[in-house]
């Protein structure tokens, strides 16, 4: 009896993994809101940003996407520039 109970709990948490497992796929880019949230910036200014191309995104057809990657690497050359003085 107690093999039963092992397998049932088994089987529960092998059903918890598969229904978190489009949550545990890590985000390769962000939506603008996301972008503007996870930077501590507002949207207005985000989209400005994007417009100039001072910030990197990608467009596909009509979505904006903010590659993770290609933020935190702009984050950190900013942060290095400053640093070494002025910008």
């Amino acid at each position: 009896m107690a093999d039963e109970k092992t397998n049932h709990g088994e089987q529960e948490l092998d059903a918890n993994a598969a229904e978190g497992a489009v949550e545990s796929v890590p985000r390769l880019a962000l939506r603008a809101k996301d972008a503007a949230t996870a930077l501590g910036i507002g949207a207005r200014l985000l989209w400005s940003m994007t417009n100039r191309n001072e910030i990197p995104h990608i467009r596909l057809g009509k979505a904006v996407l903010y590659p993770v990657d290609a933020l935190r690497a702009w984050l950190t050359a900013g942060s290095e520039i400053k640093k070494g003085g002025r910008r």
